[in-house]
């Protein structure tokens, strides 16, 4: 996802399968499609080959994110879009029940409730720039 929140590409997999397995399938499409992009925020578990291999190919910075352990609560830097994506996501009832068979129906779902959000937004603008040029 993006510094908004906004999914870039969604990979629906087993859930045996580790994040770290599955990032390439994510990720590389994406670095393919978006050239703009210069860093990649990650947590601890995405350290290694992964890291090494998209910054010698790509160019792209792939931050790792460290949780300092001071026995105290600390938000970890733009974690926080990462948790409001997943309510989003989880507020569409097509998401919150296994309906689908397919793990590419399920993607598509993904999908469609973000569109059907940036949707809501550009209309929520619209109405906005409506009512000023009024």
């Amino acid at each position: 996802m993006d510094v908004l929140g906004l999914v870039l590409n969604c990979h629906v997999s087993a859930a045996n399968c580790a994040d770290v397995k599955i990032a390439p399938w994510v990720l590389l499409p994406v670095l393919e499609q978006y050239e703009r992009i210069a860093k990649i925020l990650a947590d601890k578990s995405y350290r290694g080959d992964l890291v090494r291999d998209i910054e010698a190919v790509y160019g792209v910075v792939m931050e790792i994110s460290e949780r300092v352990s001071s026995g105290t609560f600390e938000v970890e830097p733009m974690r926080w879009v990462v948790e409001r994506t997943w309510a989003w996501l989880d507020n569409a009832r097509s998401l919150t029940r296994d309906y689908e068979r397919l793990p590419e129906n399920h993607a598509g779902m993904v999908y469609i409730v973000m569109i059907r959000l940036m949707l809501k937004r550009l209309t929520k603008n619209h109405t906005r720039w409506k009512e000023k040029t009024a």
